[in-house]
């Protein structure tokens, strides 16, 4: 289920997302066509069986506490949750997260969420237009841990702009803090239709791309090695076009926490039925 908004959009993303201060009075229009397009997808759906609930995006956390609690509730309402193993709700920038948010989470049977800081260095997130601090992500995460989230994912990119090894460690350093139960580990893509590969056009500055692919390959390196410190192993691995230094996209996972839906979507051995704007099914 695709939530096109984000707070902002960051430097190096390419997915169909929008501003949100943009389209705030927009939100439950898109909402009512969202609902209407559920409904039509459970009356398709026939005898099949449901076994997995992915709301990603954009940033579904963008939508207010009542709204998320209104999409929700369609689900929860329209479908036959009896063979649902996983329901998973990206709630991956810290600056969209508030506790009412999460508490709406928990009325409903969200067994696994995402808060994704991609890097804990504060200079980092200045410059890829992330508005929030390394500090917000590390007190949403305890909270979600409070209200009783054992099954959280955090996403890294490595070759962020500015980023080498040292910055990679301290992450590194501070997620192992965190102890997440899931890491997923991207090398950084460049995007046809991201900011950061305009920019880099426009740019006269000569890339060194072996060093950069050095350096990637080490911080990959450093992060498979503090997945195993953390007792994450990897359950999935994918790749995507133009990934800096040819690298792969990692999912590492403690026993039992690997993102099932991961899974389906890589061994292309089930049905993923879409809904909303930049999903595909």
């Amino acid at each position: 289920v695709g939530i096109p908004f984000c707070p902002s959009i960051c430097l190096y993303c390419s997915f169909g997302s929008h501003p949100l201060e943009r389209w705030t009075k927009r939100v439950d229009e898109y909402l009512d066509a969202l609902c209407k397009e559920l409904t039509f997808i459970r009356e398709e759906m026939g005898e099949r069986k449901l076994t997995t609930v992915y709301i990603g995006g954009g940033t579904p956390t963008t939508l207010e506490p009542e709204q998320l609690r209104r999409l929700l509730s369609h689900i929860q309402t329209t479908f036959d949750f009896t063979w649902v193993k996983e329901y998973t709700v990206e709630a991956g920038r810290p600056d969209s997260i508030t506790r009412e948010k999460l508490q709406v989470m928990k009325e409903f049977p969200v067994t696994r969420i995402s808060v994704n800081p991609q890097t804990m260095n504060q200079k980092t997130l200045d410059v890829i237009g992330r508005k929030h601090t390394v500090e917000d992500t590390v007190n949403i995460f305890h909270m979600a841990r409070e209200l009783g989230f054992d099954n959280i994912n955090m996403d890294l990119i490595a070759g962020l702009p500015g980023e080498h090894p040292e910055e990679m460690e301290d992450t590194l350093r501070q997620i192992k803090e965190l102890a997440p139960d899931s890491l997923t580990v991207h090398a950084l893509a460049m995007k046809h239709g991201s900011r950061l590969t305009r920019e880099r056009a426009a740019s006269t500055e000569k890339q060194n791309y072996k060093q950069m692919a050095r350096e990637l390959e080490e911080m990959i390196d450093m992060a498979r090695k503090a997945a195993g410190e953390m007792g994450l192993y990897p359950y999935y691995l994918y790749r995507q076009k133009n990934i800096a230094g040819n690298f792969e996209n990692v999912g590492y996972a403690k026993v039992d926490k690997a993102g099932i839906y991961n899974i389906l979507i890589m061994e292309e051995k089930q049905s993923i039925v879409a809904a909303g704007a930049g999903a595909s099914t």
